[in-house]
């Protein structure tokens, strides 16, 4: 039972501490390379254009489903793959199938990780914390996101930027996100622990519409449900 729970707390710790708190979530540290290759001359934007800028993208996706690809690499390394869906005003669905099947659902009062090989359901509140997390970001007031984050964009014409937590008790040091046609296409965030998590996300569909139930969980009979 001890192993189950460790090996239950380790891939919360890669997903949630990522992504939701989720990204629980992670959504995205290092900058994608083609970005990294543009002339060291671009000038960066400043801090208050550059949060406009974001919050101009971010309030165009009211919703958003994607297939996402996620690595880490450091101590916990990684590759698993899965679908998403997100919804304001904050609710998210990261769903991966690959290589292990992992459920975190969330609708703004509570938080569902469900690992369905280990049989376990953990129950967590939603509080004020997750405004430090990337799962702000995609399912949450796009208002408030330069509160929480010192916003950069280190490419004037390019809409790449690199968000630093203004918590100290944020899980993360930095997290950076990359657009394409208006669409968020990649996420990186470089965590405490030192390691580094890349979101790639393909077939993209932004602002379709959603049910609900997308956003709710009941546990399967059998399963053990722990409460945060």
């Amino acid at each position: 039972m001890t192993l189950s729970t460790n090996k239950t707390t380790l891939k919360q710790k890669m997903m949630s501490g990522a992504l939701a708190g989720v990204l629980l979530t992670s959504l995205g540290v290092a900058a994608p390379m083609m970005v990294l290759t543009q002339s060291a001359t671009a000038a960066p934007a400043d801090n208050l254009t550059a949060a406009k800028r974001l919050n101009k993208l971010l309030t165009n996706t009211k919703s958003m489903t994607a297939n996402f690809s996620q690595t880490t690499k450091g101590a916990n390394s990684g590759t698993f793959t899965g679908t998403m869906s997100v919804q304001r005003p904050n609710n998210f669905r990261w769903e991966t199938k690959s290589p292990s099947q992992q459920l975190i659902v969330a609708n703004g009062n509570s938080m569902w990780v469900y690992d369905k090989d280990l049989e376990q359901a953990t129950k967590q509140n939603v509080d004020s914390q997750v405004g430090n997390t990337p799962a702000l970001l995609l399912s949450g007031d796009p208002s408030q996101i330069d509160k929480n984050f010192k916003i950069t964009q280190p490419y004037d014409n390019k809409n790449y930027y690199v968000l630093y937590p203004k918590s100290d008790s944020a899980s993360f040091k930095s997290l950076s996100m990359s657009f394409s046609g208006g669409k968020p296409v990649m996420m990186v965030l470089n965590d405490s622990l030192g390691q580094t998590t890349s979101i790639k996300f393909s077939g993209i569909k932004l602002n379709p519409s959603i049910s609900s139930s997308q956003f709710k969980f009941t546990p399967p009979k059998g399963v053990d449900v722990i409460n945060q």
